[in-house]
């Protein structure tokens, strides 16, 4: 098992025609859709004192910035996260995750700024793409739990996530936490090309735009995903 936080995280989230993503899910998942829609979602947040379960949180990479492209979808039924791309600033956290949760980790340059009132975030891909992502933030309300049935809950109480391995074999694992401290929230974003890989433009509509100063989370190992009886 791992714990870590998440902390000063956005959930930006637009609805997209779902021909648009089902030909970018492997075969085996679904899109989970709400109202008819699918949901794209860009995810900036740090990620802090990242440990193994019985050990201090690991030296030079238990902290560091990540950025998220994830979309929601269902395997046998059960409603989870498929990621098209995670960004992070460790170099041994992308190893690690491309390794042994088959997730499609990305080393990025990185800078998160605390600011008076909100969050200022630069994220740019390395290796010459163009995912590249540059904005400030900030909650403009009390923070609240998402109702049962709304969209909110819909798009964040997801507890379970689903990677692919290379010969395209679905996996999923487990991730716990407390209900999400959701915040309304406000974004000027200057830069966003992170669906520039997928060949997809950010939608022209605005963003549902939500704020988390911090979560406490647990995740355990990936395994093969089969039909629960």
């Amino acid at each position: 098992m791992i714990s870590m936080g998440w902390e000063d995280l956005l959930f930006l989230h637009w609805p997209i025609a779902p021909s648009l993503l089902s030909a970018r899910i492997p075969p085996g998942l679904e899109l989970d859709l709400f109202g008819g829609s699918a949901w794209i979602a860009v995810v900036p947040f740090r990620m802090c004192r990242t440990r193994l379960r019985g050990l201090p949180p690991m030296p030079f990479s238990s902290s560091f910035p990540e950025l998220n492209v994830r979309t929601y979808v269902r395997h046998h039924g059960r409603p989870g996260v498929w990621f098209f791309s995670l960004d992070a600033a460790s170099a041994i956290a992308v190893w690690t995750a491309r390794t042994f949760f088959h997730l499609p980790y990305r080393h990025a340059t990185m800078q998160v700024e605390s600011e008076a009132d909100g969050v200022r975030y630069r994220s740019r891909r390395n290796g010459g793409s163009e995912a590249e992502f540059e904005a400030r933030y900030r909650p403009t309300g009390p923070a609240a739990r998402s109702v049962s049935g709304s969209l909110e809950h819909w798009l964040t109480e997801r507890y379970r996530l689903y990677s692919a391995d290379k010969g395209g074999r679905i996996w999923w694992g487990a991730v716990a936490h407390e209900p999400w401290p959701l915040q309304p929230a406000e974004a000027v974003v200057t830069t966003d090309t992170m669906l520039a890989p997928l060949g997809l433009g950010i939608p022209d509509t605005a963003p549902l735009c939500h704020f988390a100063r911090r979560v406490d989370v647990k995740a355990w190992a990936i395994r093969p995903s089969v039909p629960e009886g």
